[in-house]
């Protein structure tokens, strides 16, 4: 992966995590 594809998926992944329903479910992935 590109550094600029690396940057497209972490910006697509901080976009996901503002909303509450999926930064939880993520939590939860990390436990």
């Amino acid at each position: 992966l590109s550094r600029e594809r690396v940057r497209q998926i972490q910006t697509k992944a901080m976009r996901k995590l503002r909303r509450p329903q999926v930064a939880s479910r993520l939590k939860g992935w990390l436990r």
